[in-house]
């Protein structure tokens, strides 16, 4: 049971004010007094922060994670539309290519909807919600250095301040600092053995570039979205997301040997250079305000903290400490908000003090890593290069199938919903061999697929010259 009994509340630390960092942080306050700690000095409005390296790229909350993001935090995904962002409706303000090059029909019978802003208004938005709580501490400018404890119980934080270093004690260390986590060093170094980990890595370059959105684009102009082809090396893709202040933040992307470029005159061209040129071509009307911003941090990077057979009570890891992924997927902020309910889950049921906690909310943590982890390299692995070792047969199975789930969803609206549960991460993947799914799949009826991107005549008008 939780420690309603104890005298003194719990305490937790919570390092990095990362996306997952501040979701964990507003769980823990049902159950502990919270401090976070962050290397950075958090910004006081919507702007970019050194500390999150995708932060100019773009960015989305599938409905899996609007739903977490509410259930968390009731009413985030108002707030952030107050502050301009908006909930895109799955397909229906979309054009979308699948990676098999088919395009999805704009479907409005289903429920799923995403939302979509710029990283900086969704950071400012969660920050505004969980640093306020009168159980949460922020320190700034605090660097994490160590744990405390040893190897079946840590007991805090070894950490640097501006002036000094200094020990925090904590009922519960959570490491929710991203990419970069020191983590798996840690734990080998207080006598744990190494943590399994595996990479997938596409060599994804990511270009992106601001434009003022061009006249007669509206408010309500659709995401635009061509997903790169894998078994067409290099592959070459990217989207158009139209965010709050009438911008169009335009993320471009190409793996090895097609990679973009941080050259300003070359921006366009790469994109009509695609399998089909749309996304360019609606540029040309569209005024560049910033200049390129390119990252190649983008491989998929897992590691098993949850398979450990010995954990220390008293430690969790989250986030992309426990898993990176591809940022074409867009599932990691959604991941982040539906591990943080997982925990909260675990803890209403045992104390956070508890023996044996820490190893059940490692695990719970990493269900919806699973299902993320899973969409991404099934597609990423079939890159050259991204593997040591080729697709397994079943590997090669899986991926097929998922073709032909997606050639269903794109001309069948009651596929398209079930396609939607699992790529949203509303339900597992599973649901993909529903009857939803495998009786359009098997008897029909089916539509033509579409030739090319279904744009409305308003929209298409953007594209004259």
């Amino acid at each position: 049971m939780p420690d309603s009994t104890s005298t003194r509340r719990p305490t937790a630390v919570v390092i990095g004010a990362s996306a997952a960092g501040l979701l964990t942080a507003a769980v823990l306050t049902e159950f502990a007094d919270v401090t976070i700690i962050e290397r950075d000095r958090l910004p006081d409005g919507s702007e970019p922060r050194r500390g999150v390296p995708q932060t100019r790229h773009a960015h989305l909350v599938w409905s899996g994670g609007v739903n977490a993001f509410n259930e968390i935090l009731p009413g985030f995904a108002d707030a952030a539309v107050a502050q301009g962002a908006r909930l895109v409706r799955i397909m229906g303000d979309m054009i979308s290519r699948a990676p098999n090059e088919v395009w999805f029909r704009r479907f409005l019978a289903t429920h799923h909807r995403n939302l979509v802003c710029s990283r900086d208004l969704l950071d400012f938005v969660l920050r505004e919600r969980v640093l306020n709580h009168e159980r949460v501490t922020l320190r700034q400018e605090t660097t994490a250095l160590g744990l405390e404890g040893d190897a079946t119980h840590v007991t805090g934080v070894h950490a640097r301040g501006a002036d000094q270093d200094f020990i925090l004690p904590a009922d519960l260390v959570v490491d929710a600092s991203g990419r970069g986590s020191h983590a798996a060093q840690w734990l080998t170094g207080l006598g744990l053995p190494k943590v399994t980990e595996r990479e997938v890595n596409a060599g994804v370059t990511y270009a992106t570039r601001l434009f003022k959105a061009p006249a007669g684009a509206g408010d309500s102009f659709p995401l635009v979205n061509i997903q790169a082809n894998p078994t067409k090396a290099p592959g070459q893709g990217g989207i158009i997301l139209p965010i709050e202040n009438n911008q169009w933040l335009v993320t471009l992307a190409g793996t090895r040997g097609g990679e973009p470029t941080t050259d300003p005159d070359t921006f366009v061209s790469f994109a009509l250079g695609f399998g089909d040129p749309v996304i360019g071509q609606l540029l040309h009307k569209a005024e560049p305000i910033s200049d390129v911003t390119t990252t190649r941090s983008t491989a998929n990077r897992r590691r098993y903290f949850e398979k450990m057979k010995r954990w220390p009570d008293g430690f969790l890891v989250m986030g992309d400490a426990i898993a990176a992924y591809n940022p074409v997927y867009g599932h990691g902020l959604t991941v982040a908000a539906q591990g943080a309910i997982a925990v909260r889950d675990v803890l209403r049921s045992k104390g956070v003090t508890a023996p044996g906690t820490a190893r059940h909310l490692q695990r719970a943590a990493g269900r919806p890593v699973a299902a993320a982890w899973d969409l991404a390299v099934g597609q990423d692995a079939f890159y050259p290069g991204a593997v040591q070792t080729p697709p397994t047969p079943l590997e090669r199975y899986l991926a097929r199938f998922v073709d032909k789930a997606v050639e269903t969803g794109a001309r069948n609206p009651r596929a398209m919903g079930a396609l939607l549960d699992v790529m949203s991460m509303e339900k597992p993947a599973t649901r993909l061999f529903s009857r939803d799914m495998l009786i359009p799949m098997l008897f029909g009826p089916r539509k033509p697929h579409l030739q090319g991107p279904p744009l409305s005549e308003d929209e298409r008008a953007i594209l004259q010259p």
